[in-house]
């Protein structure tokens, strides 16, 4: 049986509540892992760089000068590599970075994600993230009533104004919905900070 404290925005143990196993408690799969990252990382790359050719590039349809008796080497065209401001050879064109990665697979990375947390004692559950004003102040005060001294994943079943509004300007918290966990952002983040809601629903989506 796995359980976690359920705590509320004051630090205090309310319950302990019990995690599905097949989704919080598995062995981690790290060669899934590590390649759902590169997907996540892949897909974030524009890939819009761009080189002409000496196809593209303007000018040099005349052949500089003629072939033989001037003493200098023969050219075709000033517009070939070897030139100033000639084509680029194999330079880099228009692509996509994304990669493939199978349903099941990032089930269980998400999985496997999200086991490591529990290992590590960075999964901390709250009861409701609801705070009453969208000051910065007083998102930091929760979070030192948590005892949170390091980046954090805030997951809630569902975004509020204020709560949005008090971690924007701290760099190092982020906050998602429930439907928007992924395996980059568990592992970016040093703890996970999750509503009882929120697990509900990851449950549900996961078992």
């Amino acid at each position: 049986m796995l359980k976690v404290a359920l705590l509320n925005i004051k630090g205090e143990k309310v319950k302990d509540i019990e995690l599905n196993e097949s989704i919080f408690g598995i062995e981690p799969n790290d060669t899934v892992v590590y390649n759902a990252v590169v997907l996540a990382r892949a897909s974030l790359r524009q890939g819009t760089s761009k080189t002409k050719t000496r196809s593209e590039v303007r000018g040099g349809g005349r052949k500089p000068w003629r072939q033989k008796k001037t003493g200098n080497a023969r050219h075709g065209s000033i517009r070939s590599p070897q030139w100033r401001g000639g084509g680029i050879v194999f330079g880099p064109v228009p692509r996509s970075f994304s990669k493939k990665m199978n349903k099941k697979e990032r089930r269980l990375a998400l999985k496997s994600a999200l086991s490591y947390k529990v290992m590590g004692k960075e999964l901390l559950a709250i009861d409701n993230f609801a705070i009453t004003s969208p000051k910065t102040k007083d998102m930091i005060e929760v979070l030192n009533n948590l005892k949170i001294d390091k980046s954090v994943l805030i997951v809630v079943n569902e975004l509020s104004e204020n709560v949005v509004l008090g971690t924007r300007n701290l760099s190092d918290i982020k906050v998602i919905s429930a439907n928007e966990v992924n395996t980059y952002d568990l592992v970016t983040y040093d703890y996970l900070l999750i509503e009882e809601e929120a697990i509900k629903v990851l449950e549900e989506v996961l078992v």
